[in-house]
């Protein structure tokens, strides 16, 4: 990479520099925000039934260095994201640039849990087959712009992160 762009990407933030920031927007806008999100990643699957089997389970999602977590609770043929402080019997915890990177599918789940950039607690079994469902979901249904927003904010996130790692090597070395 450009030593020019490396310099331009080390003045964004990391991603914990938002965390305060993020506080500061009222609670039911970061629940409207999410669920609006999840019913447009799993819109497919909860028409046609493929969630079905897990109606009564609930989900944790925990960005780690946002101070954010979230529980998505599966019913029949809704998904519905849950007041904070609600418990999730599986939790799947990650940096913010790792989640989105798994979630633009530019990283597998296998390669971040290995590299122990993500985290699986509670019913694994549980976190497995979520995690296998969204892997099984047509790329291509979800909204175009979504995927774009995701592939784009996760390649800037990744390059970020790889510029202020090479500027922390080159300091200690």
């Amino acid at each position: 990479m450009r030593t020019s762009l490396r310099r331009l990407l080390r003045l964004l933030p990391p991603p914990a520099a938002l965390a305060r920031p993020l506080r500061l927007l009222p609670q039911p806008l970061l629940s409207r925000g999410s669920q609006m999100l999840v019913d447009a990643v799993l819109a497919e699957p909860l028409a046609s039934g493929s969630l079905d089997h897990l109606a009564g389970r609930r989900l944790g999602v925990e960005v780690t260095d946002l101070d954010l977590c979230w529980v998505i609770a599966f019913d029949a043929r809704r998904v519905s994201v849950l007041e904070p402080g609600a418990t999730a019997e599986s939790t799947v915890r990650g940096t913010a640039t790792d989640l989105l990177l798994l979630a633009s599918r530019l990283e597998d789940a296998d390669t971040l849990f290995f590299q122990r950039r993500l985290q699986l607690t509670g019913d694994v079994e549980l976190g497995l087959t979520v995690r296998n469902l969204l892997d099984q979901l047509p790329w291509e249904a979800m909204p175009l712009g979504l995927r774009i927003g995701l592939n784009r904010g996760a390649c800037l996130a990744r390059a970020a992160r790889d510029a202020h790692e090479d500027a922390d090597q080159d300091a200690t070395a």
